[in-house]
């Protein structure tokens, strides 16, 4: 009798310990030892960073003028030149872009006029922002990039933009569209006459 209660004794024994772990090295005892998992946190952006514009040539979708309408813009073509269109540059370099605006709905878009923050900047290699207002820059005029009407649904049409800069904003800086939405929209540019029509904006240019 005493041997068959040892018995049974050492059976409740050893089944209280693999019920609580205790026996070999399972799994759950690993488990327990572990330190609970922490995701970890998104990597933060760093302080001044600036999202990476297109290029020349590339194309954006562009909110119209008073959230009217959509602009598909792309910017062609730069010539940088010291004169242009009868005027010579104050600041030392002219910098003239032409672009092509689609309307891509059926409704009229036109881009944001400057008056009212939207619209063209440019935006010198060291972060300084300068608009077509500076210099003589609004006296220069090309005849077939100077449209300023509303695009119409399924048109589109050649414009330009002028910015008279020192040497040192002009070489190596970003374009900067503003539209309707007041989104910005960036395009890095190249620091050399470059683009499809290169010849014809000179010749443009030429009084």
């Amino acid at each position: 009798m005493r041997a068959r209660a040892t018995a049974a004794t050492a059976a409740l024994l050893l089944a209280a310990l693999t019920a609580c772990g205790g026996g070999g090295d399972g799994g759950d005892k690993t488990a327990a030892s572990k330190p609970p998992t922490t995701a970890t946190p998104s990597e933060e952006p760093t302080p001044g960073q600036v999202e990476k514009g297109m290029k020349l040539g590339e194309s954006a979708q562009t909110t119209g003028d008073g959230g009217t309408g959509v602009l598909q813009i792309t910017p062609d073509t730069v010539v940088f030149t010291k004169e242009g269109g009868g005027e010579t540059a104050e600041n030392g370099m002219f910098v003239v872009v032409t672009m092509k605006d689609k309307a891509m709905t059926a409704v009229a878009a036109d881009e944001p006029a400057p008056i009212g923050g939207g619209g063209w900047k440019w935006m010198a290699p060291d972060g300084e922002m300068l608009d077509t207002q500076g210099g003589n820059a609004f006296n220069v005029t090309m005849g077939k990039y100077n449209n300023a009407d509303p695009v119409q649904p399924g048109a589109w049409q050649w414009r330009s933009q002028v910015f008279d800069l020192t040497p040192a904003q002009a070489k190596g800086g970003t374009l900067i569209y503003i539209d309707g939405e007041e989104k910005a929209h960036r395009w890095e540019m190249p620091s050399a006459n470059s683009g499809p029509n290169v010849a014809e904006v000179k010749k443009q240019l030429e009084f």
